[in-house]
């Protein structure tokens, strides 16, 4: 089989890692409509990385063919933060990891926890007040870290949150960095984002540590998060997890389950001030759908268009916006034989832009998943959560908390630009979030509208 060489020129020794630096959604974006289904970027002197753009392909490597791949240079990088969880084990050690985690997000299970992820909404507006600007990127930060440490813990941690949200932001922006870097300094060297880095790291595993043990002291029963996995045991052996492992579980949901829906939430507020129309829909079905009381677990099916503004955002602007994989063995993929130390990369935020698939891609239209479209496209045309055995665990947690936290705050406030030409940016570190946050008006909204 040839080898793939149609992609952008890169410099001779780094390749195309500044082009992609520089700004990584453009630089991939048009590099996908230029060269088409498979593009070839090289990062530094060796590192080959070939980015699909197909959704057959995608399939191929998520689902029929993923045996032939471990986790790409980001995710391995990510140990660092998260250990070895669910989000970076591999073989046997995942399946076993998902089997003992799969209870504990089981749809009834995750129902549980609506009445929290309410009231955390109702907490988080008694800040509020009509007229400020807030950066609303940081409310949404608040309100899902104090939703997961309630979820997970039984209780919240107010008094380390801020400290535990800013370690979680420097480990993920020490990910990011390392992650597209051709040269790789140890941890040992004492530079400035490793210090940061080690620091945070001790943040995070003294709380988490410390809760655990306080829990396996702990004589009364619980029902959250922590209690599943302390209690899980695997069908093979009788096994539960150690306390490393379940601080690596831990931070693995700590670290995916709060960012990724801050930045949706994010989004989703943004897009909606932008498009008065769809925010008009929005009010009129949360008036007769709910009538001013908050929403329950059982209003979700009812809230219909709730739910199509939450898949169009995670459209538009993706929490995961690529999924790397590294090749382990010579794989054929799409009639291309990819050998062992190649990447492949594959970008929701490229596949869900995609013309063939989406009408106007750019624009925002909650609508046009009201019909059949899902079945009509191909299905790797749109996956937010990844696909295959790796899908996100908390997918249904996630779409959940977006639900009820839309329909929360939108039946109290609207959010207006802080400015009427403000442009918010994507900023894809690990995740797709707004750069440099996001100032909004808060607009109280009366009780009849």
């Amino acid at each position: 089989m040839e080898q793939i060489t149609a992609g952008p020129k890169g410099l001779p020794i780094s390749g195309n890692v500044l082009a992609f630096r520089r700004d990584t959604l453009k630089f991939i974006r048009d590099a996908a409509k230029e060269y088409g289904d498979v593009v070839h970027f090289r990062f530094g002197p060796k590192r080959h990385v070939y980015m699909l753009n197909n959704p057959d392909m995608i399939k191929e490597v998520l689902v029929t063919k993923q045996a032939h791949f471990r986790k790409g240079k980001g995710l391995q990088v990510a140990r660092a933060v998260v250990g070895d969880g669910i989000l970076t084990s591999e073989g046997k050690k995942h399946i076993r990891q998902r089997r003992l985690m799969q209870p504990a997000f089981h749809r009834d299970r995750i129902a549980g926890y609506a009445d929290a992820m309410v009231r955390q909404g109702v907490e988080l507006m008694e800040d509020w007040k009509d007229g400020e600007v807030r950066d609303i990127h940081q409310d949404m930060m608040k309100v899902t870290l104090a939703i997961i440490t309630e979820t997970m813990f039984g209780k919240t941690v107010k008094e380390g949150a801020d400290k535990i949200g800013h370690a979680i932001d420097v480990g993920l922006k020490y990910v990011s960095t390392k992650a597209t870097s051709f040269i790789d300094i140890p941890l040992s060297v004492p530079t400035r984002s490793n210090r940061e880095f080690v620091e945070s790291s001790e943040v995070l595993d003294k709380t988490i540590y410390g809760l655990i043990e306080e829990r396996r002291k702990s004589t009364g029963s619980h029902t959250d998060l922590l209690a599943m996995l302390l209690s899980a045991r695997d069908e093979d052996d009788g096994q539960g997890m150690t306390d490393e492992q379940v601080r690596d579980e831990v931070m693995t949901i700590f670290v995916a389950g709060h960012e990724t829906t801050a930045n949706t939430m994010s989004w989703i507020f943004y897009l909606l001030a932008t498009h008065p129309e769809a925010e008009q829909k929005l009010h009129d079905e949360l008036k007769s759908v709910l009538g001013g009381r908050l929403p329950t677990v059982e209003d979700i099916p009812n809230l219909t268009y709730v739910n199509l503004i939450i898949s169009e955002t995670l459209r538009l602007s993706p929490a995961a916006w690529t999924i790397n994989r590294e090749v382990v063995e010579p794989v054929e993929i799409g009639g291309h034989t990819y050998e062992p130390g190649d990447t492949l990369m594959m970008s929701q935020y490229v596949m869900h832009r995609q013309e063939k698939y989406f009408e106007d891609p750019d624009e925002f239209r909650p609508e046009r998943f009201a019909g059949d479209l899902l079945k009509r496209i191909p299905a790797y045309a749109y996956f937010p959560f990844g696909g295959g055995p790796r899908i996100c665990i908390g997918n249904n947690f996630a779409l959940m908390e977006a639900a009820l936290l839309l329909a929360t705050i939108a039946q109290r406030y609207r959010l207006r630009l802080a400015q009427p030409d403000q442009k918010v940016e994507l900023e894809p570190v690990v995740t797709l979030r707004p750069k440099n946050g996001l100032p909004m008006r808060l607009e109280k909204r009366e009780q009849n509208e």
